[in-house]
């Protein structure tokens, strides 16, 4: 069931992206209006700018069953849990060894440090 929701929303992508491509464009995107006043020009909706609704609305139903589809499948358990690994979680600590340093913040008395000198 999956593989067919998919595909058709691949099918869908793919059509969508071309009717996109096609449609004759309206020349507002960049203020080149050709002078008509507040959209006169304008036409109703073609059949182009129809069937990209309609591939529109079939790519965002496609995603919402995908996303339902995908959740059902999910389950309980982690990405870890499904590899198999006995101890997921790791008993060595991610911190250096740094012998006697000592990592107190500076004091109020403290030297600030300087640039080494140029010669």
């Amino acid at each position: 069931m999956e593989n067919i929701v998919l595909s058709i929303h691949l099918i869908l992508t793919l059509s969508l992206i071309g009717s996109v491509l096609l449609q004759r464009s309206e020349g507002g995107g960049l203020g080149m209006g050709g002078g008509d006043s507040a959209g006169a020009g304008r036409s109703k909706a073609n059949a182009m700018t129809k069937l990209t609704w309609m591939l529109a609305i079939g790519f965002l139903i496609t995603s919402v069953t995908l996303t339902v589809i995908a959740a059902k499948n999910a389950g309980e358990g982690s990405v870890l849990d499904r590899l198999g690994l006995d101890n997921p979680t790791s008993t060595t600590t991610l911190t250096p060894d740094l012998g006697d340093a000592v990592l107190t913040p500076p004091s109020a008395t403290d030297a600030p440090t300087a640039p080494p000198a140029s010669e």
